[in-house]
């Protein structure tokens, strides 16, 4: 195999053979970082395989079945006699507390990290259970649920865990077991997961997210190429980073996703997937044709490429081209992914908000010749330039929205002057009447009005499925109205 030279991974076992055995739990003192959603779900486990758990979280109201755990405020150090820290995915490396511990010798790991351990140590032989991971910027909810699918499809017991569904230390523990661990897995989760060696691992894309929490691109990229750390590395290698991580990546056997022929991909890769004559087909593991792409749901290329992913993770576990595609039938999309909310005259409504960082939203817009774009909220760090010299001549108009709406409405005037643009500054419920009333006055018939906002919720919404709810709830109201609307705006 000739490989391009890529970004390098740190050595690691290319199957689970060789990975450490950590000390048995019980009895050990173990201070849990957060009490949000994974924090007690550690604790949870922890305290059902012996530990002696506190938790430190300054605004921790807990649960009643875990009200005797005591709770510690205001922690800059750990307690005396703490043997381990399992944090929670969100805190920084920079924490003083996490700082103060990492100081005095005391390992710091998440929840994965946990979970990946102790399944290896509770299981030998031929008890060995697979764990498939998922990771990459985006498209890995979706990833992760075709990849359930067609586990379950398969026979397999199997759900999507880790940073969707269930949380993986839940799974392990799991009666009746699991037959295969399918994780979705963050960036904050692969920082904190140091030792996961994952039987196939996949890396969708990458691109700019999360830089103000991991402090660069390179600490980004380093955690995300953790995933194709295993005995099978898969990426799709349409992503220039992507392919650069797979090229560097330890593992045996690396395999390449495209959404193009995978023929032209043989002499690089230790085998491929991709598209050829509109079908589906592995050229890796032997299977042939999978399902026509037409059949793929959500619609998109970026979503063609997430299904043959899907297909590439799993049939690296032995699961049939014929169960992989009857899986990808089988999946049901999640909400605000490229979904269509309605049809006015000619003119599309398409919510996408969980296309929340630029690399997202250029593979809805992509999709769409005549765009009216709704953008805006939080950036976190990651520029907005690249994206709309990519797509402004796509653009009808771009509507604005968010506490970043200035720097966006700066680089839209740099990169796309021609392109009319209206920034909306109120950040109340009604705003995506607003938004919806003033697209429909840009759109005519052949257009698309995209909810892409490039951009996290939180400044505005409780979160993106309340943004494109709300969005949603606009059109069906402005498309309802007025039955006096102009012609290229009323019902169809």
């Amino acid at each position: 195999m000739t490989a391009a030279e890529g970004v390098t991974i740190e050595p690691g076992e290319p199957t689970r053979a060789g990975s450490p055995t950590p000390s048995p739990l019980r009895g050990r003192r173990v201070l849990v970082a957060g009490a949000g959603v994974s924090g007690l779900s550690a604790a949870r486990y922890l305290l059902r395989h012996g530990s002696l758990v506190s938790i430190a979280d300054d605004r921790a109201v807990l649960p009643e079945d875990l009200s005797e755990v005591p709770v510690h405020r205001g922690l800059t150090e750990p307690p005396a006699g703490t043997d381990l820290v399992v944090v929670s995915p969100g805190w920084r490396p920079g924490t003083p507390l996490l700082v103060a511990a990492a100081a005095c010798g005391v390992e710091v790991i998440g929840d994965v990290e946990l979970a990946w351990r102790h399944d290896l140590a509770a299981r030998t032989g031929s008890d060995l259970r697979p764990w498939l991971a998922v990771t990459g910027t985006n498209g890995k909810t979706t990833t992760i649920g075709m990849v359930e699918s067609i586990l379950q499809a398969a026979g397999r017991r199997a759900v999507a865990s880790g940073n969707v569904g269930t949380g993986v230390l839940d799974v392990i523990d799991a009666e009746p077991a699991h037959d295969v661990i399918a994780a979705e897995l963050s960036s904050f989760q692969l920082h904190w997961a140091p030792t996961l060696r994952p039987y196939a691992g996949l890396l969708l894309n990458l691109a700019e997210d999360h830089l103000d929490w991991h402090g660069g691109m390179a600490a980004y990229t380093a955690a995300k190429a953790r995933a194709l750390s295993g005995g099978t590395a898969i990426a799709v290698v349409d992503d220039r980073a992507a392919a650069a991580v797979l090229a560097g990546s330890p593992a045996a056997r690396r395999i390449a996703v495209t959404g193009h022929d995978p023929a032209a991909l043989a002499e690089h890769w230790d085998g491929a997937l991709g598209v050829r004559d509109g079908m589906l087909v592995d050229d890796a593991y032997g299977a042939g044709a999978l399902l026509p792409t037409d059949e793929i749901r959500p619609a998109g290329s970026h979503n063609v490429t997430n299904a043959l992913a899907a297909a590439a993770l799993t049939l690296a576990v032995g699961v049939t081209g014929a169960e992989v595609a009857a899986g990808l039938r089988a999946y049901t999309p999640g909400g605000h992914r490229n979904a269509a909310v309605a049809r006015y005259r000619g003119v599309r409504f398409v919510d996408d908000s969980k296309a929340t960082n630029p690399h997202a939203a250029r593979a809805s817009l992509r999709d769409y010749p005549s765009v009216v774009w709704v953008i805006g909220g939080q950036l976190k760090g990651a520029s907005i330039d690249e994206l709309i010299l990519d797509v402004a001549s796509r653009l009808r108009a771009a509507i604005v929205i968010g506490v970043d709406r200035d720097v966006i409405d700066a680089a839209l005037a740099r990169h796309a002057p021609d392109v009319p643009r209206l920034v909306i500054t109120g950040t109340d419920d009604g705003v995506m009447n607003q938004v919806v009333d003033a697209a429909g006055e840009f759109a005519v018939a052949g257009d698309v009005v995209l909810l892409a906002p490039a951009a996290a919720s939180l400044d505005m919404f409780s979160s993106y499925a309340a943004r494109g709810q709300a969005f949603a709830d606009a059109v069906h109201r402005w498309g309802t109205a007025d039955a006096d609307r102009p012609e290229r705006v009323g019902p169809e």
